[in-house]
């Protein structure tokens, strides 16, 4: 069964201020053509030199679920929504073959042969020179991509919950890397149709955690 609750998507603040992390869901599914469209709301998102580190598995399968379920601390979510979005992270990537990027660069006219000439020997020297921090920069490109999920999904009537709570290496071998030491798991996001509403927790003031150029400086509004 599938289901669809709203016509018109909502704007992007609307999306910021409605949603809730929704532990529940209804078991109807999401249509082919709205998944697509999720998809590709999330991979447009920006990444570093657009090299697109993210590499997003759809967990669906029944079985697939199951075992995502248990790598997850049984968090029954998974289980319960027709698919969850597992981001992970190519921490190598900028040290590949970076011509399809390049080449799309070039033909859509956002950069010139200089940009990509420079790209292409800048992009490997710069993610070579990140070290340790290579996991650190995938991960945070599959973030962003995350949060596109999330508020594209809610401005279609969808919900979501960004998860934290699983077993990475279980997590790896589920999606079939297990044995592939660049790939990092950034985060789950279970996406479907809401079972029950959540509210707003609320936020603290302004002042607690958002400065004016150093930290003792606090943002009045």
């Amino acid at each position: 069964m599938s289901s669809s609750t709203q016509t018109q998507a909502l704007d992007v603040p609307s999306a910021i201020v409605q949603r809730r992390s929704i532990k529940t869901f209804k078991p109807d599914s999401i249509s082919p053509d709205l998944l697509k469209q999720l998809v590709e709301l999330t991979v447009a998102a920006p990444s570093s030199f657009n090299v697109q580190s993210w590499r997003i598995v759809l967990v669906q399968e029944e079985t697939q679920k199951q075992a995502l379920c248990a790598a997850s601390w049984n968090q029954k979510q998974i289980i319960q929504a027709p698919v969850t979005f597992v981001f992970a992270a190519d921490t190598a990537a900028g040290e590949k073959d970076l011509t399809p990027i390049l080449e799309q660069g070039l033909a859509t006219g956002a950069w010139n042969e200089g940009t990509v000439n420079y790209f292409r020997n800048a992009i490997p020297q710069f993610q070579a020179g990140l070290g340790d921090k290579r996991r650190e920069y995938a991960i945070k490109d599959a973030m962003i991509a995350a949060t596109n999920l999330v508020l594209a999904a809610e401005s279609l009537g969808l919900s979501t919950c960004f998860m934290n709570g699983w077993i990475e290496e279980q997590v790896k071998a589920i999606i079939g890397a297990e044995n592939n030491p660049d790939i990092a798991i950034a985060v789950l996001v279970p996406v479907g149709y809401a079972a029950e509403p959540r509210l707003n927790p609320g936020r603290l003031p302004l002042s607690v955690n958002v400065s004016v150029d150093k930290l003792d400086n606090p943002y009045e509004g």
